[in-house]
């Protein structure tokens, strides 16, 4: 009787480690793709913007959200403006010198959004390596209309894997606007 038992746990061990193992490598794939693809954008970890968010000592950065109105509405960091993807550094209208750091899901649009703000002479630009989902996934703070939030839209299916199942919010395919 024991030897099934010992093999149904050692089957499941292994699929559990093959599934975090297959998660890991999109995440390792995720942020080498961000830095092959912007070398030259600072990035910044979620732990590191969080600390910085809560020192009262130092000035806090301009929150750019680079996501679709759907993916916004669902949830965001406090403060966060939404910035559409794609959109061009005319459409920011501030000062080169603001501190400003990019996020919005995974890495990807923010840092090209970072590379644009950088490139028409913005100086103080950082992107947020994994976004909202490592912000979230670490259980950080998220808002929705001024109250707290505990879903995060999880852009599509496949991407979406990379947020802890918990956090995902339950979003028909049309409404993602992707």
């Amino acid at each position: 009787m024991r030897p099934p038992i010992i093999i149904a746990i050692l089957i499941l061990l292994l699929g559990t480690a093959a599934m975090l193992r297959a998660q890991g490598l999109e995440w390792s794939f995720v942020n080498w793709k961000v830095r092959h693809d912007f070398p030259d954008v600072p990035r910044i970890d979620a732990p590191q913007l969080e600390q910085w968010l809560r020192d009262p000592h130092r000035e806090k950065p301009l929150l750019l959200d680079v996501r679709t109105k759907p993916e916004y509405d669902v949830s965001h960091i406090h403060g966060a403006q939404r910035i559409e993807p794609g959109s061009d550094a005319a459409s920011i209208g501030l000062s080169k010198n603001k501190l400003i750091v990019t996020y919005c899901s995974v890495g990807y649009r923010s840092a090209g959004l970072a590379q644009k703000l950088r490139d028409a002479g913005f100086t103080n630009v950082q992107n947020m390596s994994g976004s909202i989902f490592d912000w979230a996934n670490r259980g950080y703070q998220i808002e929705q209309n001024d109250r707290p939030a505990h879903k995060v839209h999880p852009y599509n299916a496949r991407w979406g894997k990379l947020l802890k199942k918990e956090l995902r919010a339950d979003v028909p395919a049309a409404a993602s606007g992707l």
